[in-house]
């Protein structure tokens, strides 16, 4: 008899694309410790169920994919949808619908970036950066549910956006680097640059965190050391941790200025 091949949950829940757990994680983190609620907890919910859904949704969508495989996707995708319509439904009944306005300013992101994951296209420079600035705005939506003046939910979101969106084209280039392929390193600097001029303006008008021009600076050190002359030799698994631990910092100095 044929030897019937185990299906993982892993395999089906977690993204192959590991980068995509900083962009997603960051800007929750930073909105459940910098603005805590019971409707942020709930929208926490929301966000990170309709993150895991997308492999099980893209498994399901395969048709080349074993029968038993796809049912199983199909499964898990239908648990995680529910669980993000509810925890969406729970963040406005706590926090009030009219609270998740912030949520609008995140859509036309979001969907281009669904627009390029239905065509294959996820990877793209545009698809990453419509991912990073979608979830870059959350901090907002986490802010105006607890309540916060709108200037600090809109200096949290801006800080994440100066963050997540250079971090995208630098790490991209880095890496096209490494493997040989055409990598924009001149607009990744001027990105990092641009972040920084900017994160000075709004760390000196007082709509983003004083923290805010540290990690801008932070981030430009790190650009211009992995995109210069004298580049490390840093495998994927590397520059993934590098990166991890930039954003727990990042993340743990917006929240704790």
């Amino acid at each position: 008899m044929p030897a019937r091949h185990s299906i993982r949950l892993t395999d089906l829940l977690l993204p192959r694309d590991h980068g995509s757990w900083s962009i997603a994680l960051e800007p929750v983190a930073l909105g459940l410790i910098a603005a805590p609620s019971a409707a942020g907890a709930a929208l926490a919910v929301a966000v990170l169920a309709l993150f895991l859904a997308r492999r099980p949704l893209r498994l399901w969508r395969d048709n080349s994919a074993e029968p038993a495989r796809r049912r199983a996707a199909a499964w898990l995708a239908l648990v995680l949808t529910g669980a993000a319509t509810t925890g969406g439904v729970l963040a406005g009944w706590r926090g009030g619908f009219m609270a998740l306005w912030p949520l609008l300013l995140a859509l036309p992101a979001a969907v281009a970036f669904v627009y390029f994951d239905l065509k294959g296209e996820a990877r793209a420079a545009t698809a990453e950066l419509a991912g990073a600035t979608a979830f870059a705005l959350l901090p907002m939506a986490f802010g105006s549910l607890a309540k916060l003046p709108l200037a600090t939910a809109t200096g949290l979101a801006a800080a994440m956006l100066l963050r997540l969106v250079p971090t995208v084209l630098v790490i991209r280039a880095y890496l096209r680097s490494r493997k040989g392929q055409p990598a924009l390193r001149g607009p990744a600097i001027v990105a990092s640059l641009t972040g920084t001029t900017l994160a000075a303006a709004l760390a000196a008008s007082g709509i983003a965190p004083g923290a805010t021009l540290g990690i801008a600076l932070m981030l430009l050190i790190r650009a211009l050391w992995l995109l210069g002359p004298l580049a490390p030799q840093l495998r994927a698994p590397a520059v993934g941790a590098l990166e991890s631990a930039l954003g727990a910092g990042a993340v743990l100095a917006l929240a704790f200025p």
